[in-house]
């Protein structure tokens, strides 16, 4: 009977944590496997390269983080309620961070899309594409209708939008 790994799961969750503490080019693929406690052979069982685990990494961050958003912005309240929520649960996220290790880990997609998008084409396509869905999941709320404060904030559109 094949024998099964978790060696993958570990090497998406010590990507996640290394990834959110540190540059990406500062990390190399012995540290991650150090973390994951896999040997360099199973990295490359299971990602042909750092960038691969790196683009895992991002969509795992995103399901999770997609789901808290998707979780507080579908909620109960008005829209600016909603929103407000957001934000105060991404500072607790960052205070949180911050009490756990002593400094302020920042946006995990923010930072990555900093450090590697002019380098790195499918990890800056794939960030591009999750700020897309960020901007689609704040723009387009489920409704609700009975709260007559929902509709107070409304996105704004530009002046060149705007003349069409």
């Amino acid at each position: 009977m094949p024998r099964t790994s978790d060696g993958r799961e570990r090497l998406i969750e010590a990507g996640v944590e290394l990834f959110s503490q540190r540059p990406y080019g500062s990390i190399g693929v012995a540290e991650l496997c150090a973390r994951a406690g896999v040997n360099k052979g199973s990295f490359y069982y299971f990602f042909p390269s750092k960038e691969a685990l790196a683009l895992a990494v991002i969509d795992r961050h995103w399901a999770w983080q997609q789901g808290v958003w998707a979780e507080i912005l579908n909620g109960p309240g008005t829209i600016l309620e909603r929103l407000r929520a957001l934000f105060a649960a991404t500072a607790q996220m960052q205070i949180d961070a911050r009490t756990g290790t002593g400094w302020v880990a920042g946006c995990l997609f923010g930072n990555l899309a900093l450090e590697v998008s002019s380098q790195n084409e499918p990890v800056r396509m794939r960030l591009q594409e999750i700020f897309d869905e960020q901007i689609e999941l704040i723009r387009a709320p489920s409704p609700r209708p009975s709260s007559p404060a929902s509709s107070s904030v409304r996105p704004r559109t530009s002046t060149a939008r705007r003349r069409r």
